[in-house]
């Protein structure tokens, strides 16, 4: 099973930027799928970002054109750059590793593997 650990996380100003990571330990971490999530206080956890073995990327409709999500698969860590944040990006974001596929997965119960998740603040 794999181990994933988040990073990066923290307080930003709106318009602002942060990079998480997500570094993962156990078996070939370029056979998965990988994935971001995100949950908001009072709100159900929801899908972000993801990236297949190939590389292949989608993500969610409020995310589109600012965050982007990337892998380095010698270095076993999956990205995801946020830039110009807002107010409602403020929640906990998880990273998650699914199967390997050519497709796309977006829903989390697609995901066998969870990180602990790390805090984005975005406030003024």
């Amino acid at each position: 099973q794999v181990q994933l650990t988040e990073s990066g996380g923290g307080l930003v100003q709106p318009g602002g930027s942060l990079r998480l990571s997500c570094a993962a330990s156990g078996r070939t971490f370029s056979d998965y799928t990988m994935g971001w999530f995100r949950q908001a206080p009072g709100k159900e956890r929801a899908f972000v970002a993801s990236i297949n073995y190939l590389g292949g990327t989608v993500n969610d409709g409020p995310s589109a054109g600012r965050f982007a999500i990337s892998r380095d698969n010698a270095k076993s860590t999956v990205y995801l750059q946020m830039n110009n944040l807002k107010l409602d990006d403020t929640a906990v974001y998880y990273c998650a590793a699914g199967p390997r596929t050519s497709g796309i997965l977006s829903q989390s119960s697609e995901f066998s593997a969870w990180g602990q998740g790390t805090q984005v603040t975005v406030s003024s």
